[in-house]
């Protein structure tokens, strides 16, 4: 049986009255891509959230390497959405990828030679050596998506959490961060992404999560990823599919 990376049992989450999860059980195994599937409104983010404590939730909870996030904090990275950043910030490129590697230092460390060189090695990987002096409020919308993940990686942890990564990228930016997944996952990385595109699911991601407040399925792609299973969580009848999936 593969190790598992990260798991939750029987986690809820809710705004106010409103629920949002109930009773997520999810097991992610190492050295996989798993995408969280699902509607908008159906809870991927929140999940995401609750699991790294940024949310808490109503009950349950979640386990990394089979532990409590505080134990093994600097083996997880998380990604969040562009959108939820001040890109307004008088920041420059490098100092923002340099971030990632303060988990490492002790409180009072700051970051030297060896970090801003994890840091530029990090630009290199997703392919924006040339932005490392620039002003974040300058870079578009890939750019904006390709430093956040080389923040990530100048972290260097075992599992990434990753919202919406592709969401709203041009095609050299995304076929840039794919590189990027794929090349965590041969190194047995583990790597989990928000993903909203049905049709690149299956091109993306060897494992898949479908969420609608609940998990509809999880599993291998081969395995989870049916139409019988898209429909229940996308609340789409048979005669209405037409078009949705492929």
């Amino acid at each position: 049986m593969c190790p598992v990376a990260c798991r939750t049992r029987d986690l809820s989450f809710a705004y106010g009255v409103d629920p949002v999860l109930r009773g997520v059980d999810l097991v992610v195994p190492t050295g996989v891509v798993m995408g969280i599937v699902g509607p908008n409104g159906a809870g991927k983010s929140t999940l995401i959230k609750a699991m790294l404590g940024l949310l808490r939730p109503l009950n349950g909870g979640a386990e990394f390497f089979g532990q409590p996030l505080a134990a093994v904090r600097q083996k997880v990275g998380y990604m969040p959405q562009s959108t939820t950043v001040d890109w307004d910030f008088p920041a420059r490129v490098l100092d923002v990828v340099t971030m990632g590697t303060y988990s490492g230092l002790g409180w009072l460390r700051r970051p030297g030679r060896p970090e801003r060189d994890r840091a530029l090695v990090a630009l290199e990987q997703t392919g924006i050596p040339e932005l490392a002096g620039q002003q974040i409020g300058e870079l578009s919308g890939g750019q904006r998506q390709r430093v956040f993940l080389a923040r990530a990686l100048a972290q260097a942890p075992e599992l990434y959490f990753m919202d919406e990564p592709f969401q709203g990228i041009d095609a050299r930016s995304q076929q840039a961060i794919l590189g990027v997944l794929h090349r965590l996952r041969e190194q047995g990385r583990t790597v989990v992404i928000v993903h909203h595109d049905l049709a690149t699911v299956a091109d993306y991601c060897d494992h898949v999560t479908l969420l609608n407040r609940r998990v509809i399925a999880a599993g291998s792609v081969a395995e989870a990823f049916t139409r019988a299973n898209i429909r229940e969580a996308y609340e789409v009848p048979d005669a209405d599919d037409s078009g949705f999936l492929r």
